[in-house]
C-alpha cells in the first residue's frame, strides 16, 4: 500500500470525491481516504503521478508519503535505509501535526472582533437602543453600509470557505464548504438587494419603507454563519488532534541516538548509523535504541511503552530487548538484531498507521450517504425557498428558510463518526499491546462468537516443566531430582531440559556421569558415583529391574497420565528411585481468559495435535467447551472451516505453525508475537503474549463499534430532526417554530464537536475485565443458553480419529505396534518418518497405545515402514 497526504478536504463529501476520483484511475485496486488524518492509502499498479493527478483534477492536493519511498530505499545500504525510514517517520508525524487549530484560532479571534462590532450596529441598536455616533443617528443607509463593510471583512477573513466551496461546485463535487459559502453568500447578496432598495426608497422620500427595509438585512447572518462554523472547525480540529495522540506518542518514542562499542571504546552516534550486529551499550535511565539481544549484564527494563505493562521485566544474557523500552537499573551490552523499520516499535507504528488509512465496513454507510448528501441539501434548500414563495411568504422569510437548510445540512458529523472512533480504538489497543492491522479487523473482532485456541504456546506455556517429584521408598525428592539431573544433563531430549531447568532453579549441582549411553526408544544409562543409574519409560525400567512396577508406582503413574503428564522413571543400582512427571503447563491467565470468553457468550474450542488423554486434561484445567485432539497443523484449517459453518470464528495461535488456520478464520489472532510482531497471517497481534488480551481485543472491538453506532445515530438524528425545522415544516405544528440561520450554524458546529468528544470517551474504557464492560455484552441468560446449545457436551473430546470425512476409494491402512515411544516428541518423530514415505498420506501415532495407524494410497512394503521407524531408534513389534 502506498500512502499519500491529501490537502484541501473539509468534510465527508470531500473524502468521498477523492476516493471516487482515484478509484477511476486504471490500475487502482482499492483506495481509502481518511478525513481524520488527511491521508489516503492506495493499492494497485497505478503510478504515484497518475494518483496525484487524479486528486488534483478533483480539486485537491496530494503528495506521496513515506511507504513508497521506503520501498525504493530497501535496495540501498542499511544506514541509508534507516535514515530514509526516519525521514519517512518524521513526514508522517508532520502530517499528524495539528496545524489547523492555531490557524483557525487566529481566524476566529479576528472574525469575532469584527462580528461583535457588526452586531452592535445591527441588533444592539435596533433591539436594545444602544447609542450610535451622532452622524449616524437616523441615517439608516449609513448603518446598512457599515454592516455591509463589516460583514465583507468577516467573509474575507474566512475566504477559505468560499474558495473551497465554489471550487468544489465548479469541479462537480460540492462539499460542506459549498453549503456554508452559499448560505453566507446568499445572505450577503440578498442584503445587497435590500440595500439598493433602501436607496431607492430614500430617494423617493419614503422613510417608513426605509425603516421597514432595515429588518430585511441579513449582513449579520452572513458574517455570523462563517464565524460560528469556524468555531466548530476549531473545536473539531482540537478534538481530532486528541484522537491521534496515541499514534503521535508512539512516533515520539523512536530513539534518536545510541551508544555503540567499537574496539573497546564507546561512542554516541545517531540511531540511523546502528547496523545489525553492532554492540550497543545501555546504562540505567537510558532508552534502548534498537531491538537487540543482551550479551552481558542484567537490567530491569520498563516495557510499558510497547506492552502497557507497568512492572519492569528483569532481563539478562540471551534475553531480547526492544527499541524505546527503558533500562530502569543496571548496565547492559547487547547485540543489535533489528534496526530502522524492522524494530518492534516501528512495526507497531506501521500497523496503527495502516489501520488508520483503511476503512471499516461500517464506514461505507456514511460514505454512501455523504456522497449524495450535499447535492441533496442544495436541491432541498432551493425547493424550500421556492415553496415558501409560492405559499405567499415574503422573499426574506423564504430565503431565511433556504439558508438555514444549507447551513444545518453540512455532513461533517457524518464523515467523522467512524474514523474518530476507529483511531481512538486503535490507539487504545496499541497502548495495551493489542494491534489491529486494519479498521475492518477492529470492527469484525467484536462479532466473533466462536474462539478456537491452539494448545501449545497459547493455552499452555509451550515448554515442558517438572510438575511432580514422586520418590520411591528410601529416597527423598531432592535426591531423586539430583539423580535425574546428573543423568539427564547429557541428553538433548526436550524432557531432559525440563529436569535440568528444575534442578538449576533448586540450586543443585550435577555429579559426573560416566559411561553415558542412550538406549534408543527406551531411555538412558550411566555410572554416577560408582552406581549404575537408569532413566526411561516404564517397560525399560521394569525390565531392567525385573520388577512389576505397576504395583509400586502404578496408581501414581495412572493419576499423572490422566492429568496429561509424561512420567519418567529412574533407578539406581537395581533399585527403583522414583518418578519425575513432566508436562507443558497451562498459562496462569488461560482459565481467566476462557471465563471471559464465556461471559461474552463465546464458545471456546481447543485444537491440538496432542493425544486425547493429554488434550482432555489440559482442556479440563483451562475450562474450554470442546477439545478437538490429534489434529495436524494442516488439518486445523479444515476444523476452522467446519466451525465457521455455525458462526464467526476467531483462531488464536502463534502465527507461524497455525498460519493456514489463522488465514481461514474470520479473524486470526497471533499470540506470542512480541519478538516478531509482523505475523502476516493474523488480523490482530497480541504483543504481550497473554490470552486475556484476546478477550480484551473482543471487548475493545465491541466498545468501538458501539461508539461508532452512537456517532452515526446522532449524526443522522441531527439531520433528520433539524433539517425539517430549518425548512420551516414545524411552523404550523408548533406555533411558528422556525430556525434562524445563525442558530443553524451554531448547531452544525456543535454536532461535529459532539461526535469527536463521544469518540474520545473510549480513552476511559477499561479493556481488561477488572472494570465494567462498556460494550454492553454481559453474561446474559440468552447468551448462555445459545452458547450451551452450540456445545456438544461439557469438556467434550473429539479425536481426529473420530472425525468422519469422505474417504478416497483407494485408501488402505496398516497398524504398526511400536515400542520405545515415551512422549509426544516421540510421536512427532515417528509420524514425520512414516509420512516421508511415498504412498503414505497420513500416520496417526500414539505413544500411550504404542501404535501407529498408517493411511496409504498404494501398498507400502512392511519392511519400508519398519525401516523408517527403526532408523529413528524405535522398535517395531508388528505390522498388520
Amino acid at each position: 500500500m502506498n500512502k499519500y497526504s491529501v490537502d484541501g478536504m473539509h468534510c465527508a463529501a470531500c473524502s468521498a470525491r477523492v476516493e471516487k476520483a482515484v478509484n477511476k484511475v486504471p490500475g487502482v485496486d482499492s483506495c481509502s481516504v481518511s478525513l481524520l488524518t488527511n491521508s489516503m492509502g492506495v493499492e494497485g499498479s497505478a503510478s504515484p503521478e497518475e494518483i496525484i493527478r487524479a486528486v488534483e483534477n478533483a480539486g485537491y492536493e496530494a503528495a506521496l508519503m513515506g511507504e513508497g519511498k521506503a520501498r525504493a530505499s530497501e535496495r540501498e545500504s542499511t544506514s541509508e535505509a534507516v535514515s530514509q525510514f526516519n525521514e519517512n517517520l518524521k513526514e508522517q508525524e508532520k502530517a499528524l501535526e495539528d496545524r489547523d487549530t492555531p490557524r483557525l484560532r487566529k481566524r476566529l479571534i479576528l472574525s469575532a472582533t469584527f462580528l461583535l462590532v457588526l452586531m452592535y450596529f445591527s441588533m444592539g441598536h435596533s433591539m436594545w437602543g444602544w447609542p450610535l455616533p451622532p452622524q449616524m443617528e437616523g441615517n439608516h443607509i449609513a448603518m446598512a453600509l457599515v454592516q455591509m463593510i463589516l460583514a465583507a471583512v468577516v467573509m474575507l477573513i474566512n475566504k477559505d470557505f468560499f474558495t473551497s466551496g465554489f471550487s468544489s461546485l465548479i469541479h462537480g463535487g460540492p462539499n460542506m464548504d459549498t453549503l456554508v459559502a452559499m448560505g453566507s453568500f446568499v445572505s450577503f447578496a440578498w442584503s445587497m438587494v435590500i440595500l439598493f432598495k433602501m436607496t431607492s426608497d430614500q430617494l423617493a422620500g419614503d422613510g417608513a419603507a426605509v425603516m421597514k427595509d432595515m429588518h430585511g438585512l441579513y449582513f449579520e447572518s452572513a458574517a455570523m454563519i462563517v464565524t460560528l462554523i469556524t468555531v466548530g472547525k476549531m473545536l473539531e480540529a482540537m478534538s481530532k488532534g486528541r484522537t491521534t495522540d496515541a499514534l503521535k506518542s508512539l512516533m515520539k518514542l523512536v530513539p534518536q541516538t545510541a551508544v555503540i562499542e567499537e574496539g573497546g571504546e564507546e561512542k554516541e552516534v545517531p540511531v540511523s548509523q546502528v547496523a545489525v550486529g553492532d554492540l550497543i551499550v545501555v546504562r540505567a535511565g537510558e532508552s534502548i535504541p534498537v531491538d537487540a539481544q543482551i550479551v552481558s549484564g542484567e537490567a530491569a527494563v520498563d516495557e510499558s511503552a510497547l506492552t502497557g505493562e507497568s512492572i519492569p521485566v528483569d532481563k539478562g544474557p540471551g534475553d531480547r530487548i526492544s527499541a524505546a523500552t527503558v533500562n530502569m537499573s543496571g548496565y547492559i551490552r547487547a547485540r543489535a538484531t533489528r534496526v530502522g523499520q524492522d524494530t518492534t516499535l516501528s512495526q507497531i507504528i506501521s500497523m496503527v498507521s495502516d489501520a488508520a488509512a483503511t476503512k471499516a465496513p461500517i464506514a461505507k454507510i456514511a460514505d454512501k450517504v455523504s456522497g449524495i448528501f450535499v447535492p441533496a441539501v442544495l436541491i432541498i434548500a432551493a425547493a424550500v425557498t421556492a415553496i415558501w414563495l409560492l405559499l405567499g411568504e415574503t422573499p426574506g422569510f423564504a430565503l431565511a428558510r433556504g439558508i438555514s437548510v444549507l447551513v444545518i445540512g453540512c455532513p461533517c458529523a457524518l464523515g467523522l463518526a467512524t474514523p474518530v472512533a476507529i483511531m481512538v480504538g486503535n490507539g487504545m489497543g496499541a497502548k495495551n499491546g493489542i494491534l489491529f492491522k486494519t479498521s475492518a479487523a477492529l470492527e469484525e473482532t467484536g462479532r466473533i462468537n466462536i474462539v478456537a485456541l491452539d494448545k501449545t504456546g497459547t493455552i499452555t506455556n509451550g515448554r515442558p516443566v517438572v510438575t511432580d517429584l514422586i520418590p520411591a521408598e528410601g529416597f527423598e525428592e531432592k535426591q531423586l531430582l539430583s539423580l535425574a539431573y546428573s543423568i539427564e544433563k547429557k541428553s538433548e531430549h526436550p524432557l531432559s531440559k525440563a529436569i535440568i531447568t528444575k534442578a538449576v532453579e533448586e540450586g543443585l549441582s550435577p555429579e559426573e556421569a560416566g559411561e553415558f549411553k542412550v538406549i534408543p526408544g527406551k531411555g538412558l544409562s550411566a555410572v554416577i558415583d560408582g552406581s549404575r543409574v537408569l532413566a526411561g519409560n516404564l517397560p525399560f525400567i521394569a525390565g531392567e529391574l525385573g520388577l512389576d512396577l505397576s504395583k509400586t508406582a502404578g496408581s501414581a503413574a495412572e493419576e499423572l497420565a490422566g492429568q496429561g503428564k509424561t512420567c519418567l522413571y529412574f533407578a539406581r543400582d537395581k533399585k527403583f528411585a522414583g518418578i519425575v512427571a513432566v508436562a507443558d503447563t497451562i498459562r496462569e491467565d488461560s482459565p481467566q481468559a476462557i471465563r471471559e470468553f464465556h461471559e461474552m457468550g463465546i464458545k471456546v474450542v481447543m485444537l491440538t495435535g496432542d493425544n486425547q488423554i493429554t488434550a482432555a486434561a489440559i482442556g479440563k484445567q483451562a475450562g474450554v467447551d470442546q477439545v478437538i485432539a490429534g489434529v495436524l497443523p494442516g488439518e486445523k484449517e479444515k476444523e476452522i472451516r467446519r466451525l465457521g459453518e455455525t458462526g464467526k470464528v476467531a483462531m488464536v495461535g502463534d502465527g507461524i505453525n497455525d498460519a493456514p488456520a489463522l488465514t481461514r478464520a474470520d479473524i486470526g489472532i497471533a499470540i506470542g508475537a512480541g519478538a516478531d510482531v509482523a505475523v502476516d497471517a493474523a488480523d490482530v497481534v497480541l504483543v504481550n503474549s497473554k490470552l486475556t488480551d484476546a478477550s480484551a481485543a473482543i471487548r475493545l472491538s465491541r466498545a468501538t463499534v458501539k461508539n461508532i453506532k452512537e456517532n452515526l445515530f446522532w449524526a443522522f438524528f441531527y439531520n433528520i430532526l433539524l433539517i425539517p425545522l430549518a425548512a420551516g415544516l414545524y411552523t404550523a405544528l408548533f406555533h411558528g417554530w422556525t430556525m434562524n440561520p445563525m442558530i443553524g450554524a451554531a448547531a452544525m458546529s456543535l454536532s461535529s464537536f459532539s461526535v469527536c468528544m463521544n469518540a474520545l470517551r473510549l480513552n476511559f474504557f477499561k479493556i481488561h475485565k477488572d472494570s465494567p464492560d462498556m460494550s454492553g455484552q454481559t453474561d446474559s441468560e440468552p447468551a448462555r443458553e445459545e452458547n450451551e446449545k452450540n456445545q456438544q457436551s461439557e469438556n467434550a473430546v473429539i479425536s481426529a480419529d473420530n472425525i468422519t470425512e469422505p474417504k478416497e476409494e483407494n485408501t488402505m491402512t496398516k497398524t504398526m505396534k511400536i515400542e520405545g515411544m515415551m512422549c509426544t516428541h516421540c510421536e512427532a518423530t515417528v509420524k514425520k518418518a512414516l509420512e516421508s514415505l511415498d504412498g503414505v498420506t497420513e500416520a496417526k501415532v500414539s505413544h500411550e497405545a504404542g501404535e501407529a495407524v498408517v493411511s496409504m494410497t498404494s501398498d507400502v512394503a512392511d519392511d519400508a515402514l519398519k525401516k523408517a521407524v527403526e532408523d529413528k531408534d524405535y522398535t517395531v513389534v508388528s505390522v498388520n
